[in-house]
């Protein structure tokens, strides 16, 4: 399975840019669920089952999107360095 790292940047296959802020459960079920900002417009928080974070897109479905994940983690390098 892969893991969500919160403080890390995301990109949705359809281009947005997302900042995990957190894992949390589900009161009931106990499902995990990630806690996600968006890095545009007014920065809403969205929360988004684990399963469906880190699920692959469904090439048949969708062809024409070659990003693998829903959401792929971005890697940022320093411009200091």
């Amino acid at each position: 399975m892969r893991k969500v790292r919160i403080n890390h940047i995301y990109q949705h296959y359809k281009g947005d840019k997302y900042i995990v802020l957190g894992v949390g459960k589900h009161s009931e079920t106990l499902e995990e669920h990630v806690i996600y900002r968006a890095l545009y417009g007014d920065g809403q928080i969205w929360v988004r089952p684990m399963n469906l974070f880190i699920d692959e897109i469904d090439h048949q479905k969708h062809p024409e999107i070659k990003q693998k994940y829903r959401f792929k983690e971005l890697h940022i390098k320093s411009v200091a360095h």
